[in-house]
């Protein structure tokens, strides 16, 4: 089959690789239909390159169509239309039980001391093969595919994966009171659907803060309030302050993590990590504070005395110590995590509809074929030709 593998940093290839075969009695293979580029990949194509090997399979979005299955596997067929979440959980164990499938016990990857495994997603978790391939292999056949009907397009249903559990997980942590306010950091493809999630959830003021143009106009039209970083800067909690009555919007939305802009030493460490050996580069990102936090030190600025602070954004390193102080003083409620996809699942499904309130089956901005994924990559890491999301077409 053909894959996209990870050569070195900036450098992915769609290959021919062995088809992936079942290998446990309740494994399912997909022939994949559509296939996501998530902001997180572009870390794996940036900085996490000690944590990968050459030919890793990327992507953790996908859908498709059940082609095989196992012969313990019962609720699922050939021929069912299903999505994969990224968390690879088995939801039968304590912490699945507890809607945390991002932390279940059967998959966690205990030798890297890190939660569950993901799809397409370097040793910290798993090194699972991905789904921008025309295959998958998708353990717990039973209990971890999603099954979505035939009929819409792939774009209806294809989110679910990862952007819209993430999004309203990221909602849902920043305790939003119904008409109240929320500033979302980014607005790439988890901050714009943050944006609409909060919406139509009740929030009266939604601010969205980038400094993309295609991706300001996006929010915009949508209904945001959006202020672009380029033009306030360091005065950027005043701006929110002045929208809100002088206090800072009820809670904050990082939607941004590690890509901040704004951090030229964390940026030169990050760029450090590529150019040495493994064994070196790995404590360097676990334990030397390379991330860049200029997002998050925003947040605690802007939300209001008395707010909550939701981290959507991966930081992938020890960040630089955090204002303790002012958290404290301001009593800041922080919550974060990767989604749990399958806990917000049902909660979504209902919003998938003909009448479309979240604009799904027009979300994406770029729809390209496999073959064209390397050049993806380098775009979507520029953030040229408007591209705010892009699925393939295995």
């Amino acid at each position: 089959m053909r894959a996209l593998t990870w050569q070195g940093k900036r450098d992915v290839r769609v290959d021919e690789v062995p088809d992936p075969r079942i290998e446990k009695p309740d494994d399912v293979i997909v022939q994949v239909t559509s296939t996501g580029i998530c902001g997180s990949d572009l870390h794996l194509y940036e900085v996490f390159g000690p944590y990968l090997e050459v030919g890793d399979i990327l992507g953790h979005e996908a859908m498709g169509v059940i082609a095989e299955t196992g012969p313990e596997v019962t609720e699922v067929a050939v021929g069912d239309r299903v999505v994969i979440p990224f968390n690879v959980s088995c939801n039968t164990c304590w912490m699945c039980g507890q809607g945390l499938q991002s932390q279940c016990e059967t998959t966690q990857v205990k030798s890297m001391g890190s939660g569950a495994s993901l799809f397409g997603y370097t040793k910290l978790y798993g090194q699972v093969p991905g789904g921008q391939a025309e295959l998958l292999r998708v353990p717990f056949g039973n209990t971890l595919p999603i099954k979505v009907p035939h009929g819409p397009p792939d774009d209806r249903f294809v989110y679910l994966s990862d952007v819209l559990p993430t999004a309203w997980q990221a909602v849902e942590y920043a305790d939003i009171p119904r008409g109240g306010s929320v500033t979302v950091l980014g607005l790439g493809p988890i901050g714009d659907m943050a944006t609409r999630i909060a919406r139509l959830r009740g929030a009266e003021l939604v601010i969205g803060v980038d400094l993309v143009d295609a991706r300001l106009e996006r929010a915009r039209r949508n209904g945001t309030t959006v202020l672009d970083l380029r033009e306030h800067g360091k005065d950027l909690g005043d701006a929110i302050r002045d929208l809100t009555d002088g206090r800072g919007t009820d809670a904050v939305i990082d939607a941004v993590g590690l890509e901040a802009h704004g951090s030229p030493v964390a940026t030169a460490a990050q760029r450090a990590t590529a150019l040495l050996p493994d064994k070196l580069a790995r404590p360097l990102m676990e334990k030397a504070g390379v991330d860049r936090v200029s997002a998050l030190l925003a947040g605690i600025d802007a939300v209001r005395r008395g707010g909550t602070l939701s981290i959507s954004g991966v930081y992938g390193g020890a960040a630089s110590p955090l204002p303790l102080l002012t958290m404290f003083d301001k009593q800041i409620q922080v919550r974060m995590g990767q989604a749990n996809v399958w806990r917000w699942v049902e909660d979504i499904r209902p919003h998938l509809t003909d009448d479309d309130p979240l604009g799904v089956d027009t979300f994406a901005t770029h729809h390209l074929p496999l073959k064209d994924a390397p050049s993806a990559y380098a775009t979507f890491q520029a953030k040229e030709d408007g591209m705010i999301k892009t699925l393939l077409r295995p």
